[in-house]
């Protein structure tokens, strides 16, 4: 296995833990907050991190596999939801933002086995990338806000904070849409399943 994909396998296993260090609060009681706070802050920016090197690893030195082109969707994917799951079980994600970008992951996936069955990929777009950018500055910004209310709870500027959060939210559910609908428009045009029988 090449260092690309060992970087997407480590975003497979620090979802989880992700998971685990938020969930210490309300296991094992409020004074495990600030080390919580620590723990998903570091371990959200090392996913993002990771992410970001896998893919310029993999195309500066050539190293793109079948294996790293279906496992980093999903690794993204994997990691990515579990913040959100974390995020809106604290209250701080609306929960119709996180229905409508699961809805879209779960359906990017489908699509992704539809066209890897006719042997094509689901090339990247704008507003794929967009969203990407969006989910990592949104939950990002989630883990702060949180990390904020333990450490400032009396600080005033955590209002806004808190309405900017629901913004950004909503736009990373926006862009997944959008980005979704391209990539359809995109695979009607090109006719890719009008073969596939029925």
């Amino acid at each position: 296995m090449n260092i690309p994909n060992k970087l997407t396998v480590s975003r497979l296993i620090m979802a989880p833990l992700f998971f685990i260090s938020f969930s210490l609060p309300l296991w094992f009681g409020p004074e495990l907050g600030t080390l919580s706070s620590l723990l998903t802050i570091v371990l959200l920016a090392l996913t993002e991190v990771t992410d970001l090197l896998d893919g310029i690893i993999a195309r500066k030195y050539n190293l793109v596999t079948d294996l790293g082109k279906v496992m980093d969707p999903f690794a993204d994917t994997f990691s990515r939801l579990t913040y959100f799951v974390c995020l809106m079980m604290a209250g701080v994600m609306p929960a119709w933002a996180f229905l409508v970008i699961m809805w879209r992951e779960f359906s990017i996936i489908f699509v992704r086995m539809l066209m890897m069955g006719k042997g094509k990929p689901v090339a990247a777009n704008i507003w794929g990338k967009s969203k990407a950018v969006l989910y990592a500055v949104s939950g990002a910004a989630g883990i702060l806000y949180i990390a904020f209310g333990r450490w400032f709870s009396e600080a005033a500027w955590l209002v806004p904070f808190k309405t900017i959060l629901v913004v950004l939210f909503a736009l990373a559910a926006f862009a997944s849409v959008a980005s979704f609908m391209t990539y359809i428009k995109a695979i009607v045009r090109d006719g890719s399943l009008s073969t596939m029988s029925k």
